[in-house]
């Protein structure tokens, strides 16, 4: 995670001109195009050119005058900015797809469609997804997509980095969460203290989301969301139990069957109701038993 105030030019989308620039009128405060581009070592050929820019993207005000002077708004007022210009440009792009999709979907649906009828049963079943990046993209694609719960079956949650935001996004939507960790007492001494830290990230960002912990060793980890024992709708992800395979090799399941999902969800609830005690976000005091009292 970002741990300084420089981090945020990273985020911001700016030329290495244009992020000097910035930093350098922050620290300065008001000052000519001239003066920047000697503090800078920008050419004076291409100052302007990057300063129209800061202010068009609502950086920097532009103080009339002989010469022009250039101001940064306030750094808060920065940083809501930035947002405000993702947001605008998410915009855009939804637009632009929508323009198309209706053509994109009527030249290739029946191709793919035709290539959907000759799929094997266990095609049909499941598509593969490498672990790592892509894995992690799938998931918070489930928690994007998710209209009711998600359900997380893991050793630790150890990544939980690359899904807060699609987390954050569920909660706010209202969509249950539940979360089953292996006990601490079957991890590593690496393994168990980052599950305590993120025992603690989640009690502390995400109070809403239930955690547990089982004593039974997992034979799959995974998440899957919104199951239906009408078996009418539900997705997820899950990869086997495979200690000795680095994960650079391993691959991970991706269904949107729904009857697979709902027998997911009937192994996580036996699991979740007799076979797991809630987690105690305090490290020191480790899981509690449904008495309240520290095993």
């Amino acid at each position: 995670m970002p741990d300084s105030g420089e981090d945020l030019f990273s985020l911001l989308d700016l030329t290495e001109y244009e992020a000097d620039a910035l930093e350098e009128l922050l620290l300065l405060g008001r000052t000519t195009a001239p003066d920047l581009a000697e503090a800078t070592g920008i050419p004076k050929a291409r100052i302007y050119g990057v300063l129209d820019a800061l202010s068009e993207a609502g950086y920097v005000k532009v103080i009339p005058g002989r010469p022009k002077r250039y101001e940064p708004h306030a750094p808060a007022a920065i940083a809501e900015r930035a947002v405000e210009n993702r947001r605008h440009a998410y915009e855009r792009f939804r637009e632009d797809v929508e323009a198309v999709e209706e053509a994109f979907v009527e030249e290739y649906a029946p191709v793919r469609d035709r290539g959907v009828n000759e799929l094997s049963p266990t095609e049909d079943l499941f598509h593969v997804v490498d672990v790592g990046e892509p894995s992690e993209r799938e998931t918070r694609r489930l928690f994007r997509e998710a209209d009711e719960g998600v359900y997380v079956l893991s050793k630790s949650f150890g990544y939980i980095d690359a899904v807060r935001t699609a987390i954050r996004d569920a909660v706010d939507r209202g969509v249950d969460v539940d979360v089953l960790l292996l006990h601490p007492d079957s991890l590593s001494t690496e393994n168990r203290q980052r599950q305590a830290e993120i025992r603690e990230t989640l009690a502390d960002e995400y109070p809403s989301v239930s955690v547990r912990v089982s004593d039974r060793v997992l034979p799959w980890r995974g998440t899957f969301v919104d199951p239906d024992l009408s078996y009418e709708s539900g997705q997820g992800l899950l990869m086997v139990e495979q200690e000795e395979v680095p994960n650079h090799h391993r691959q991970a399941a991706v269904t949107e069957n729904p009857s697979f999902v709902a027998g997911m969800w009937q192994y996580f609830d036996l699991l979740w109701r007799h076979e797991s005690v809630p987690a105690d976000p305090d490290p020191g005091r480790g899981p509690v038993d449904g008495d309240g009292v520290g095993e």
